[in-house]
């Protein structure tokens, strides 16, 4: 509940450090993994003392946010967020990220998604999906390729940070690696608020992926 209400805040502020229109997108991605830590909060009260699966509207919502949302929102925040001349390579993971989503919406129309305590930490399902393995390689891809092939230095940080994360987490927390992965992207969403505020003369980075451009004499 803490991590949640301050990711949030952080995700109000980055929303108030808003100076281009296209950034606003990218912005709102801390305040939405700010309130799905606050949802997990909930989901955590409806477990109470007991190791069992749990369901309802609150797991239903995590599990929205976390599979179908997430893997379509960050791409195309970051191709809004990039410069015209550097969008071109962000549609692969644009249209990797919109496939992904639509096989986890497919899976969770056809069947029950479930939340259950391992531990400290949540495990969450969703029992129709298949090729689960291809699915979530296509996760990773459109999350975490977007941002580490992005134009803006900090974005590319993100990614960094997110990937070292999670194989981290996957390392120490297999069986809960979406819900610890996602906790550990919401604290390092604060870069997002970094970004925003840098000076505006600092926002035409070099763009380490564009050809140096040959002078014609």
């Amino acid at each position: 509940m803490i991590a949640g209400s301050a990711i949030t805040v952080v995700g109000v502020m980055a929303l108030a450090s808003v100076r281009r229109a296209r950034d606003a997108p990218m912005a709102a991605l801390p305040l939405l993994l700010g309130a799905h830590q606050l949802i997990e909060s909930m989901v955590w009260r409806n477990a109470g003392d007991g190791a069992h699966a749990i369901g309802g509207t609150v797991v239903l919502l995590w599990v929205v946010i976390a599979f179908p949302l997430l893997p379509a929102y960050v791409p195309l925040a970051v191709f809004i967020a990039a410069s015209h001349w550097s969008r071109l390579r962000l549609v692969p993971f644009v249209a990797v990220g919109l496939v992904t989503a639509s096989v986890f919406a497919y899976a969770m129309a056809s069947g029950p998604v479930t939340a259950e305590p391992v531990g400290h930490t949540m495990r969450y399902g969703v029992h129709h999906l298949s090729l689960e393995n291809l699915v979530v390689a296509g996760y990773l891809v459109a999350t975490l390729g977007t941002l580490l092939v992005s134009d803006q230095p900090e974005l590319r940080l993100l990614g960094l940070v997110a990937s070292v994360g999670a194989l981290g987490c996957f390392l120490l927390w297999q069986d809960a690696f979406v819900s610890t992965w996602c906790a550990l992207a919401a604290v390092a969403s604060v870069i997002v608020l970094y970004w925003l505020r840098r000076p505006r003369k600092r926002r035409a980075a070099p763009d380490p992926f564009r050809r140096p451009r040959v002078p014609v004499r």
